[in-house]
């Protein structure tokens, strides 16, 4: 037995698509809302957090139901069927609605997209255990974040030069781009048809679920989504802020600040198949814990460096890039370590709990940071005190993890 790299590829497609959507909005949406409708900083700050806070509460629930759903096309895909269509109708919309007046239209569609993008993201990402052998999850998580880093580049580097022709394009491109790329993902991918999937069995809910987690007496399970809130608390205040850190503390243009995070995207790219690979070899908690360790010193080795030397020569880029692939080493194993976890009746379950958890770091992150920075007498360094800190709660947790490995 080995894995089905082409049939995974197929898959990665979901997720390549969502990563277009996802970059062109971080890039452009903000700007509409700051610039456009002319809104302070904290008021799209409240906007950008909010379609956060509802994927938070969405994606856990949408993948109990999904796990309890029953159709002649599967579990997952009738979500994508339906879900991904709504999605990139509204977000092909939003620059149409740049209009005076229609801010509050503007954001009841972007909502409503988040919403969409919410409701088939989960039932995607669980095809990927739901199709593939326990041994090879890491290896498929692997090729599934190669698809959705190139869509991540694509989006960053089309994204910038469709912009300069017409704003509008970006977007409609990629709503086309999800369409197409789901459509493939529909097409190709057909769901395991066995007695778990063909009958109408009660199913533990998401609060359920978590509360059997929580009850547990052996804690891995509880200890994983510990440390996966953890490090993606450090991440996200780190991603969210590192732009104005370049801007408040180096000195730089806010596109070269920007521009500097291109190097721990892309080694994340390179390194995300091999990063699947190494943890097949050495083992996924090994692997993780490499990755946090490496990580946490990385970034704390940024704090300590003086200005000037970040600023000259190639330091900062060679840490960024060094961080990319310890970030890889962490992310590609994490959903692999929880869907093997899980109870292989409840794999859309675990994957909106691995959601839940990290979309709220994605919440809580920014928050915390943001409040220690101005604590702090606006001192943007302090991300690279918080994330190393947060890194080292994540490490102690997945010391105590004791399951999740791959079943032989």
């Amino acid at each position: 037995m080995k894995l089905n790299v082409g049939r995974t590829l197929l898959l990665g497609f979901g997720f390549f698509g969502i990563s277009i959507i996802t970059g062109i909005n971080k890039s452009y949406v903000a700007p509409f809302l700051g610039t456009d409708f002319g809104l302070k900083a904290n008021e799209v700050s409240l906007i950008v957090t909010l379609g956060t806070i509802i994927t938070f509460l969405i994606q856990p629930m949408i993948g109990s139901v999904s796990d309890n759903t029953r159709t002649r096309f599967g579990r997952r895909i009738p979500f994508i069927i339906i879900f991904a269509p709504l999605a990139a109708l509204g977000f092909a919309l939003l620059p149409v609605l740049v209009q005076p007046g229609m801010l509050w239209v503007f954001v009841a569609v972007l909502l409503l997209t988040t919403v969409a993008l919410a409701l088939f993201r989960t039932p995607v990402i669980a095809l990927m255990p739901d199709i593939t052998p326990s041994q090879f999850r890491s290896q498929a998580n692997g090729l599934i974040n190669l698809m959705g880093g190139i869509g991540g580049i694509l989006a960053f580097a089309a994204g910038a030069y469709l912009y300069g022709l017409n704003r509008a394009l970006p977007f409609s491109a990629a709503a086309a781009a999800l369409v197409l790329a789901c459509a493939i993902v529909v097409w190709k991918i057909k769901e395991p048809q066995d007695g778990d999937t063909k009958a109408v069995e009660a199913r533990p809910g998401l609060i359920q679920s978590l509360r059997v987690v929580l009850a547990e007496r052996e804690k891995s399970a509880l200890l994983l989504f510990c440390a996966i809130f953890s490090w993606f608390v450090g991440y996200n205040a780190v991603e969210t802020f590192f732009t104005l850190y370049g801007v408040k503390m180096l000195k730089l243009q806010p596109n070269n600040a920007a521009f500097l995070l291109s190097f721990l995207a892309l080694m994340f790219v390179l390194f995300a198949v091999p990063s699947g690979y190494i943890a097949g070899r050495v083992g996924r908690r090994k692997t993780i814990l490499t990755g946090i360790a490496t990580l946490a010193i990385l970034l704390a080795v940024v704090r300590a460096l003086p200005v000037d030397v970040q600023t000259s020569g190639a330091v900062l880029p060679i840490l960024l890039a060094l961080a990319g692939v310890a970030w890889a080493l962490i992310n590609v194993n994490s959903l692999a370590m929880v869907v093997d976890v899980a109870p292989q009746t409840e794999l859309g379950t675990y994957t909106g709990l691995y959601y839940f958890f990290s979309t709220a770091a994605a919440v809580i992150g920014p928050i915390l940071a943001g409040y220690l920075i101005e604590a702090m007498g606006g001192d943007y360094g302090m991300i690279f005190v918080l994330a190393p800190i947060t890194l080292v709660f994540a490490f102690v947790f997945m010391l105590a993890v004791r399951r999740g490995e791959r079943a032989e």
